[in-house]
């Protein structure tokens, strides 16, 4: 893969992950200290991110497929959520926010699967992704650490720059490399729209397992995303949204790793691995 290729992609993730985490971590705050919602409607506008998760690829994944350029596709993504972000801000009812962020969820997720596949299709050697990827972690920690540092955790700014990033990201996927539809002209089957391909896979034990597991390990992680920022601010902590990135900052190290992890440790290993580490962390949290 050619340098400037590699180059792209680096930027492409890094502008991706800051839309993400210009917002992810504080929404909480905000919604509860700002907007006064309860622990339910916070816990419920949060949970349209995992409902889009499950709902969007399905669909977008199949017009990168067969209709339209991974890059366009994500152009067109980005330039309508950084419409639904400025929307949000103009908005208090619990009813409004829900549905501009569910709206705008349904827009973004899909991108996170989108810029990974767009990446592959143009390494020869998967290995390298973490190296590219990382630059994703690092963009979600220089934004955090901005906003905590700024202190506008409680206020509607983290979204206004979400709103301005997604667009520097949609003009800058006109730089990506051409990306054409890998299933152009083949026929979509209601086995493919309704995901069925997919969940044949569970018939394999082991496949089925790393779901279940995997299913288990992000309920706590969703409660950490969703309410440890206003958790931190009301106990005082001073630059909050800065200081949850040292998670983060432990993850680039583990992807700048990655590659030679890859070649002593199995999968299996890696995944024990990450479960004890997750453990470690949320003990530690609430001790």
């Amino acid at each position: 893969m050619p340098n400037s290729v590699s180059i792209r992609l680096s930027i492409m993730m890094f502008l991706n992950f800051v839309v993400w985490g210009c917002w992810y971590v504080t929404i909480g705050t905000y919604l509860t200290m700002t907007l006064k919602f309860s622990g339910t409607q916070a816990g419920a506008v949060f949970g349209t991110t995992a409902l889009a998760s499950m709902i969007s690829p399905f669909f977008v994944g199949m017009i990168a497929d067969r209709f339209f350029s991974t890059e366009r596709v994500i152009l067109v993504l980005h330039l309508i959520g950084a419409g639904f972000l400025f929307a949000v801000t103009r908005v208090t009812s619990f009813a409004a926010v829900y549905s501009i962020m569910l709206a705008y969820c349904l827009c973004y997720f899909p991108t996170i699967s989108l810029t990974t596949s767009l990446s592959l299709r143009h390494m020869s050697d998967a290995r390298r992704f973490p190296l590219v990827r990382v630059f994703g972690t690092i963009g979600w920690i220089a934004i955090g650490l901005t906003i905590g540092r700024l202190r506008m955790e409680t206020s509607v700014t983290p979204f206004l720059i979400a709103a301005a990033v997604s667009l520097v990201m949609s003009a800058f996927c006109l730089l990506l490399p051409h990306t054409p539809p890998e299933s152009k002209g083949r026929a979509i089957t209601a086995r493919e729209i309704l995901g069925l391909d997919a969940l044949v896979l569970l018939k394999e034990r082991s496949f089925l397992v790393f779901i279940v597991a995997s299913i288990l390990a992000c309920i706590p992680l969703t409660f950490y995303f969703s309410f440890t920022n206003a958790f931190l601010n009301e106990a005082g902590v001073v630059n909050a949204a800065g200081k949850m990135t040292l998670g983060q900052l432990s993850e680039v190290g583990m992807m700048l790793l990655m590659p030679w992890i890859f070649r002593r440790v199995r999968v299996k290993g890696i995944l024990l691995l990450g479960l004890g580490a997750w453990s470690i962390r949320y003990a530690a949290l609430a001790y």
